[in-house]
């Protein structure tokens, strides 16, 4: 097991269907502002950096949790050096970090690395 799925909660979970090849959806700041308005299933945003090496670390569970939960909620990234008006607006003060949106309202959010369980765990309890 390679040191990336280790740090992320070990095994990929078998019975959890993805999507291969399901990447995060890049959002430019008025496609955030777009699908904040009009999502119908919850949206989850992480912030995040090409220079932020915890941003890299985490990637690899963002991206399954985009393959897992494709067509129930919409996995997305906001480059971060990018849109500072809305990181400012969210009061992020470190990245990456996950928001996690319903109707267009916070509902939960990550600050820093953390394993695939968790993020799993705060998109399960926002799709009950």
């Amino acid at each position: 097991m390679g040191l990336f799925r280790s740090l992320l909660g070990g095994k990929k979970d078998a019975s959890a269907p993805s999507a291969p090849g399901v990447e995060p959806r890049h959002l430019t700041g008025e496609e955030f502002e777009t699908e904040l308005r009009t999502s119908e299933i919850p949206v989850v945003v992480d912030f995040w950096a090409a220079w932020c090496g915890p941003c890299h670390a985490i990637a690899p569970a963002v991206a399954q949790l985009a393959g897992e939960y494709q067509g129930r909620a919409l996995v997305g990234k906001l480059d971060a050096d990018d849109y500072p008006e809305i990181l400012a607006r969210y009061g992020i003060l470190g990245i990456p970090t996950l928001i996690y949106f319903r109707g267009g309202q916070e509902m939960d959010r990550i600050t820093g690395f953390t394993h695939y369980g968790a993020l799993k765990s705060k998109l399960e309890r926002l799709l009950a």
